[in-house]
C-alpha cells in the first residue's frame, strides 16, 4: 500500500451516479489523490467511454470499466456510493485483490453486515451510513444527550431527503437510533417505531421514534428531538449538498490505505470517538 505522501490512485464505483461523479470531480480538486479509474454495470450508457463525458473537462485517456474487477490493477484504493447488494460485490472483489475500500452505500441487512465484517478481516474497510464531519460530531453528541436526558425524555429522530433516495430510513438515521439506544440501554429492535396512523393510543415510555419524509431534492436533513414534559432539546444537521459526504469519502480513502484490516467507521477516520 501507499506511503500517505504518495499519490494515491482512486477508483470510484457508480462513477455515472449522482454521488460517484461528484466524488470524481473533487478527486481532481484534492491534493495527494488521483482518479485513476471509474466503473458502472455493464450495461450503463457511458461504459467503456472516456471519464469525461461523466466528469466534464478534457478527455482523461481513462474509460469507464464495465466491472469492479476491471479497475483493482489500476487503484490503491476504491470509493464506493452505489447500493448494498453491489458493495459487497465489490467488497469481495476488493478484498481478493487485497485493495482497501471506502463504502457510503445504506440499507445493509443484518446479514450482509456480518459478510462485510468477515471481509474486512482481509482488508481495511470504512463502512459509515454518514462521512461528513458534522453528522459523525452528531452521533457523539445525541450519545451523550442521551446519556445526561435518560428515560424521562422521548426520543424521536427525523429525517428529509431527496425523492430519488431509495432506502428509508436513512441509513444516517439508523445510525442515530442505534447510538441513542445503546445510551439509553434499550433494543432498538424492541423499541423502534417506524410509523404512526389511527388511534394508535399513548406512546410507550421507552419508544424510539424515526421518521422519513422524501421531498424535492433535498440533499440530507436529521434532528433528534428529546422531549421533556416542559421543554425539549434539538440536535440538527442540514446537509447544503452532497459535497460534504464526497469530500468525507475522499478524506477516509486517503486514512484507510495506511490502515490495517479491520472494518471502521467515519469515527475512527476523524478520530472523534
Amino acid at each position: 500500500m501507499p506511503n500517505k505522501k504518495d499519490n494515491i490512485k482512486v477508483a470510484v464505483a457508480g462513477i455515472g451516479g449522482r454521488m460517484g461523479s461528484r466524488i470524481a470531480q473533487l478527486i481532481g480538486e484534492t491534493e495527494g489523490v488521483s482518479l485513476s479509474a471509474g466503473f458502472e454495470s455493464p450495461g450503463h450508457a457511458k461504459t467503456k467511454k472516456d471519464l469525461s463525458e461523466i466528469i466534464g473537462g478534457a478527455l482523461t485517456g481513462i474509460k469507464t470499466a464495465p466491472s469492479v474487477k476491471d479497475v483493482l490493477a489500476e487503484c490503491d484504493v476504491i470509493i464506493d456510493f452505489t447500493n448494498a447488494e453491489s458493495s459487497i460485490k465489490h467488497l469481495e472483489a476488493a478484498s481478493q485483490a487485497g485493495k482497501p475500500i471506502v463504502i457510503g452505500s445504506t440499507g445493509f441487512t443484518r446479514e450482509q453486515l456480518e459478510k462485510a465484517g468477515e471481509l474486512a478481516k482481509k482488508i481495511p474497510v470504512v463502512l459509515a451510513p454518514n462521512m461528513s464531519l458534522g453528522v459523525n460530531v452528531m452521533f457523539k453528541l445525541a450519545a451523550e444527550a442521551a446519556k445526561l436526558l435518560g428515560d424521562d425524555y422521548d426520543v424521536e429522530i427525523i429525517e428529509a431527503h431527496h425523492r430519488f433516495k431509495k432506502d428509508a430510513p436513512s441509513g444516517t438515521a439508523m445510525k442515530l437510533a442505534e447510538v441513542v439506544a445503546q445510551a439509553l440501554g434499550r433494543d432498538l429492535n424492541a423499541v423502534g417505531k417506524y410509523e404512526r396512523h389511527g388511534l394508535i393510543g399513548e406512546r410507550p415510555k421507552k419508544e424510539i421514534g424515526i421518521q422519513a419524509i422524501r421531498a424535492g431534492d433535498i440533499a440530507g436533513d436529521h434532528t433528534v428531538l428529546f422531549g421533556g414534559l416542559g421543554e425539549r432539546i434539538e440536535i440538527t444537521h442540514r446537509a447544503a449538498s452532497r459535497d460534504t459526504f464526497a469530500r468525507g469519502a475522499i478524506r477516509a480513502a486517503i486514512w484507510i490505505v495506511s490502515q490495517k484490516p479491520g472494518l471502521y467507521s467515519m469515527q475512527d477516520v476523524l478520530g472523534i470517538k
